[in-house]
């Protein structure tokens, strides 16, 4: 009964493994690593009910991203625009956003991954790689500099929950009211919840402590993420950037919690 039981549970947990990756071969089982790939991370962690599959490939894919690790990064852009999970259009913004935070040399090689991966589902089914979209300039937002300054200081306020900083240096003038919070949180390409996810791995990796309160704060207090939503956030990002920064994710949603208003 014990085989029996452990041999179903192995093929659920490779099933699982094969759903994420979107391949027929599962992490091998024949070292402690591998082992505890299958059983812990696509069998339980991957498994869990608590936020969708879409959300913890945003989460995944920030942290490979930003891990600078060549063969996971283009695993899970394969797996996520494979699965349909995620859209190129989509992936694509991801990128900006992930750029705001993680740097651009990093968000550069994410983007060189995304068009090898989409060049490659395509072969594999035998089809021609479609183009990438081309973007209007509209979509680059108001082009008169006070509007868009002050739709910045309107975004920064309804984002994170606080007044926005003085226009007295380049970075809070030109790069976050102007660029980040003037333009970027305002694209139509994600949700702003996505964004806020994206977001809280980011500034977590990042140690942000001052950034990281004030995002896991603003995305539970604004009810965009759920005090159960933003657990299984700390748990797949633990699995995927380590336990120690995950405590400290799991410290700053403990004490935003603590402080939400009722």
């Amino acid at each position: 009964m014990h085989d029996r039981l452990t041999n179903q549970t192995d093929r659920l947990t490779d099933q699982t493994a094969r759903d994420v990756l979107v391949t027929d071969q599962p992490p091998s089982p024949d070292t402690p690593f591998g082992r505890a790939s299958r059983d812990f991370l696509y069998g339980q962690v991957w498994a869990r009910p608590g936020l969708s599959r879409r959300d913890r490939r945003w989460v995944t894919l920030t942290c490979v991203s930003a891990a600078d690790s060549p063969e996971p990064i283009e695993e899970h852009v394969h797996a996520a625009l494979a699965s349909g999970d995620i859209g190129l259009a989509e992936m694509l913004e991801f990128v900006l956003h992930f750029a705001v935070y993680c740097g651009w040399p990093k968000a550069s090689h994410l983007e060189g991954a995304i068009a090898r991966q989409w060049d490659r589902i395509h072969r594999e089914r035998g089809a021609q790689t479609p183009p990438w979209p081309q973007l209007e300039n509209t979509t680059l937002g108001p082009g008169d500099m006070d509007r868009r300054l002050e739709r910045g200081v309107e975004e920064f306020i309804d984002v994170n929950l606080t007044p926005a900083p003085p226009t007295n240096s380049p970075y809070r003038h030109a790069g976050i009211l102007n660029f980040v919070f003037g333009h970027v949180w305002q694209r139509p390409g994600l949700r702003r919840r996505e964004r806020r996810i994206i977001t809280v791995a980011s500034v977590a990796l990042d140690d942000s402590p001052i950034p990281l309160r004030t995002h896991v704060g603003s995305a539970l207090h604004s009810g965009d993420i759920t005090k159960e939503e933003m657990d299984e956030i700390v748990l797949q990002f633990a699995a995927y950037y380590g336990f120690a920064k995950g405590d400290a994710l799991a410290d700053a949603v403990e004490a935003a919690w603590a402080t939400k208003p009722d």
